[in-house]
């Protein structure tokens, strides 16, 4: 007994040592956020203030000092986070995480985006390069003073896997090489491009139009316009020995995808700005709530940047969101104006097939000749490992991507599918030229008006948006942005051939000659991803837009109104009425009466969760939301999957919400049977299996009993840190994730548009990233959240604060004024300029 004793105590000391040594892991990273600190570099004082949800307003005396204490700030805070991101766009993953990574840093070398930051950096304006380098010297005032787990607790896990790694300071380019991701993540049309091909070599091109249809004649477009003749082009040959190749592509940019959070299909943003006609208050409002991946922590860092000193160069007053790792705000307002942004879903990707000369694979087509492919070797450094030499080929069209993450022969299940060495995919963007995004930013950020917002604008020349804007002086307006390509012989929706020249660019769609709206008679715009202007009008915009259901019901609801408010809006944000539901439960209720009692009980609920002025919300706590989401999730895979290749099921979403919507007036279309039966089978034989197959599975996922379904049980919202929390050692993810309340709400291609896969499950995948609203009479009045919270370190106190709320669809006072911040504040850093 005596050495059990003994023993015990000494388990009870081992077991105390390690819970005090993993608290001081933890909080060793937490930042200062009270007292005073000196930094080198600063010219003045300067003060950061945090309010009660952990938001940092900095007020400094020159812009200098301005965005270096933004970059010192968003190190304290995000830093493993900024780290991690720059790694992706630089491709030097295998540097921080191993051999694991050589294949995407491939991928992402081959891109090239180090080299073109570097010449976007050389041809910048010098006002603008500088507030890089001084958010650069307030990143590395932070690092010059901290290390390892000081910095993140990630930097104490990361040993485990690469004990040799050493933090580099921040540059310039890592901002640059970000920017260039985000638009990577929001230019996904290769993805469709890529699946047209490939279902089209086994389907007829009529047959995959059909999952591909026209725009709704009776959505709206977001700048109304007389239609014109159409601009569309037929489709181009492929040859059916290129397709291994088109397949190899799209798997390496789904891996990349998976990296960053981008390329899910149907995601979107909201955005709308209503004007002072139509409000309470007789001026603006303006809401935005981009849709983004579900990460941990969130993509935005809410920040309040305030130049409060008299040099007429002290111009910033703004509260929004930035990126960790770039200064400034890219969505939110200033003291004049506020803007927000969705996603355009202009075309500006085209996938060239390259024909290799089979004699000699340095040299491809073009025109009857053979001419060699531009070429470069990359280096890349790879822990616990020997360097990786990786040769870079481009042809005139781009660089090839094709081959660059997969070995041959590992294409398929039955490894029967090899790269053809005769074909290999070029890629054609947008964002493969040098940029003006970081200035458009910069610009915008000072703009004080109507003809300030548009000039910035004009530089805005990647990752299309569009973009709403309101000021104070009561002005509405909206700008289309970004380098659209015009085309020849090509409308851009599927791969075209790159021997030929009959298929090139000629050019840009000039800015003057983009859309734009300025104070319209009806004073309200809404944008919601759906198309720009009518299919066949000029500019073309192509792409694949959403199918104008979000922008559909924000409309409808905004026209329901009396008048609007804040409070109003937030409300439209949060509504989560499925666009797709009128069509196909009609349909599902008016299958054949039978005696199976589980067809008749889903058919209950669906009859009631239909009625009523609030029919079809996907709410959390409806029973008929689960019941409806788990029917359409049958529908699809019990339609389509017998004959789609795996990688093209579909996920749900406003393309699938019209496709179906019109095979149901045809009972008969092929799409109906199932290939895989001796049978024929119609409509009805398709909703009748899965009705009973959604039963079944809310059977089993939640018991026998319907009236213990909702569809916030099992529509369950993650966030995942994007680096260890998807590391398969559940101790490790335990530190780093969180997951929402079960009482998530909102589906795919809703206004509350809480994403999820229809061919995975039902867990959320995207999310509304933020949600803000600005009260343009009363700044002060405006509101936000955004998903996770402000801090980067686990086991903080803002480290998940705003989940609740979030999920919720509370939000908390986007606080504007000195007396605001004060008020509200928890606690007040000094910074103070270093001696000497």
């Amino acid at each position: 007994m005596r050495w059990l004793k003994r023993l015990f105590i000494l388990l009870l000391i081992l077991g105390v040592a390690i819970g005090i040594f993993g608290f001081y892991t933890v909080r060793r990273s937490f930042p200062t956020v009270q007292g005073e600190l000196t930094i080198n570099g600063l010219q003045d004082r300067v003060e950061v203030i945090r309010d009660d949800w952990g938001v940092p307003h900095i007020y400094a005396t020159t812009p200098h000092d301005l965005f270096l204490a933004q970059g010192y700030t968003h190190a304290q805070e995000r830093f493993w986070q900024m780290d991690f991101w720059r790694h992706i766009g630089s491709g030097r993953l295998a540097e921080m995480f191993g051999t694991s990574q050589v294949d995407a840093d491939k991928f992402l070398r081959s891109l090239g985006l180090v080299e073109l930051a570097e010449q976007e950096l050389a041809n910048m304006e010098p006002e603008v390069r500088e507030v890089l380098e001084w958010y650069a010297e307030g990143v590395n005032a932070y690092l010059d003073s901290h290390s390892g787990s000081q910095i993140s607790l990630e930097y104490a896990i990361l040993p485990l896997q690469n004990s040799s790694y050493e933090i580099e300071p921040w540059t310039p380019i890592n901002t640059i090489t970000w920017a260039k991701m985000m638009a990577w993540d929001l230019g996904g049309n290769m993805r469709s491009e890529i699946a047209r091909a490939v279902m089209s070599s086994d389907l007829s091109i009529e047959r995959v139009e059909q999952l591909y249809p026209a725009y709704p004649e009776d959505h709206p477009v977001i700048v109304p316009a007389d239609q014109t003749a159409s601009i569309s082009a037929p489709v181009a040959a492929i040859p059916k020995a290129a397709i291994p190749a088109l397949v190899s592509a799209g798997i390496a940019a789904n891996e990349i995808w998976a990296l960053t959070g981008g390329g899910f299909e149907g995601i979107g943003s909201n955005n709308w700005v209503i004007g002072g006609s139509l409000t309470d208050s007789g001026k603006p409002l303006l809401a935005n709530d981009p849709h983004l991946s579900i990460q941990m922590p969130s993509i935005w860092f809410a920040n309040g940047l305030h130049c409060v000193g008299d040099d007429l160069a002290c111009t910033y007053q703004l509260v929004g969101f930035s990126f960790a790792g770039t200064p400034g705000v890219v969505i939110g307002h200033n003291d004049r104006i506020a803007w927000g942004v969705t996603n355009e879903a202009a075309d500006t990707q085209d996938l060239f097939i390259e024909r290799v000369n089979p004699d000699d694979p340095s040299e491809y087509e073009v025109d009857g000749q053979w001419v060699s492919f531009e070429t470069r070797t990359e280096i890349i450094e790879v822990a616990g490992g020997d360097d990786v030499a990786y040769e870079v080929l481009s042809s005139r069209h781009g660089p090839v991507i094709s081959g660059t993450f997969v070995e041959e022969g590992l294409l398929d299940e039955t490894n029967a599918v090899e790269v053809p060495e005769e074909y290999v995919v070029a890629f054609s963007w947008q964002a493969l030229e040098p940029s003006t995004l970081v200035e458009a930013i910069v610009r915008l950020n000072q703009a004080a008006n109507y003809d300030e917002f548009r000039a910035a604008l004009m530089m805005w020349d990647i990752a299309p948006q569009n973009i709403v804007y309101a000021d104070v002086d009561g002005n509405i307006a909206y700008q289309s942005t970004g380098e659209i390509p015009i085309r020849s012989n090509s409308d851009g929706r599927y791969p075209v051939p790159g021997w030929s020249s009959e298929y090139e660019w000629l050019g840009n769609v000039a800015f003057e000659n983009l859309a734009y709206l300025h104070n319209p008679p009806r004073d309200y715009i809404v944008t919601a991803n759906q198309l720009v202007v009518r299919e066949g009008t000029d500019p073309f915009y192509g792409g694949d837009s959403a199918y104008g259901y979000r922008g559909d019901r924000i409309e409808t609801m905004i026209n329901l109104a009396n008048s609007h408010t804040v409070e109003s809006s937030q409300e439209l944000q949060f509504d989560s009425r499925d666009g797709g539901a009128p069509a196909l439960v009609p349909r599902l209720l008016d299958v054949p009466d039978s005696s199976n009692k589980k067809v008749k009980e889903i058919q209950s609920w669906l009859d009631a969760w239909s009625g009523g002025v609030q029919g079809y919300q996907a709410s959390a706590g409806s029973t008929g939301a689960a019941v409806y989401q788990a029917t359409w999730r049958h529908v699809l895979a019990n339609t389509f999957q017998d004959e789609l290749p795996e990688d093209y099921w579909p996920a749900g979403g406003s393309r699938w919400f019209e496709v179906v919507k019109q095979l149901l007036e045809n009972p008969g279309d092929p799409w109906w049977d199932d290939i895989k039966t001796e049978d024929e089978e119609t409509r009805d034989d398709i909703l009748f299996r899965s009705m009973t197959d959604a039963y079944d599975e809310l059977s089993e996922m939640m018991g026998e009993d319907p009236n213990n379904w909702t569809w916030g049980e099992i529509h369950i919202a993650r966030f995942e840190n994007q680096s260890f929390g998807q590391s398969g050692i559940a101790p490790i993810e335990w530190l780093f994730n969180r997951t929402a309340p079960a009482r998530a709400g909102g589906s795919a291609s809703i206004v509350n548009a809480i994403g999820w896969s229809a061919n995975d499950s039902y867990v959320v995948d995207w999310v509304p990233s933020m949600r803000m609203v600005v009260d343009l009479s009363d700044l002060s009045q405006s509101t936000f959240i955004h998903t996770t919270g402000e801090s980067g370190h686990a086991f903080h106190r803002y480290y998940d604060n705003m989940i609740e709320a979030w999920t919720d669809g509370d939000q908390a006072p986007m606080y504007w004024t000195l007396e605001q911040v004060e008020f509200n504040a928890t606690s007040t850093l000094t910074l103070l300029p270093a001696e000497g």
